[in-house]
């Protein structure tokens, strides 16, 4: 139980109650270590998954189809310029990921990946959602599409070649910047090369 009279102290305000929370003394949330290592992890998650994906595309390597399958993929897809997309996908995701993975241009790396996963999802749409369920699945890309968007909004984090920059300290008109145009980059395939 409270007592009424006993003195509310912090600093020299004093008095029985607690000041009133306005904007003027209100604290302001204070950046943290732990949500610097936090996003240092989801980059190197996302980025590292979308830069091996590029070497798998690009070079063959780690059970990758390289070009010439990856090619075939895409234009069994309804893709014109197939191979052209392809060399464009393997080498985007390897270079993109790789600017993930340091975290240098990370808006700009991150909503070309989340281009990429958004013409993924669309023309793979209304097939199995679960990688269990096939081995092309959705899930993976929901997964990383997920992730990229919230590197895009969040930032790379103060572990980063970005730590300092202007679309580090002020996020959000980046990142509404180049979502509109990594959305503009995923119509223009999905509708001009398809």
């Amino acid at each position: 139980m409270s007592d009424p009279t006993r003195q509310f102290d912090i600093g020299s305000l004093g008095g029985t109650q607690p000041p009133a929370a306005t904007k003027e003394n209100r604290r302001p949330v204070a950046w943290n270590t732990g949500a610097d290592v936090g996003m240092l992890l989801l980059r190197l998650g996302i980025g590292g998954l979308f830069l091996a994906h590029g070497v798998q595309k690009v070079f063959g390597l780690w059970g990758g189809l390289g070009l010439g399958q990856t090619t075939s993929i895409i234009a069994g897809y309804g893709f014109t310029q197939a191979s052209t997309l392809a060399w464009a996908l393997g080498f985007g995701e390897l270079i993109l990921g790789a600017l993930l993975v340091l975290g240098l241009f990370t808006p700009l790396a991150a909503a070309g990946l989340l281009a990429v996963k958004a013409v993924a999802i669309t023309v793979k749409w209304g097939g199995p959602f679960f990688a269990a369920e096939a081995v092309n699945a959705l899930e993976l890309d929901v997964a990383m599409a997920s992730g990229a968007a919230a590197l895009l909004f969040v930032g790379a984090g103060r572990i980063a070649l970005d730590s300092g920059r202007t679309w580090q300290r002020r996020p959000l008109p980046w990142a509404t910047l180049f979502l509109v145009v990594g959305a503009a980059v995923a119509l223009g395939v999905l509708y001009g090369l398809r």
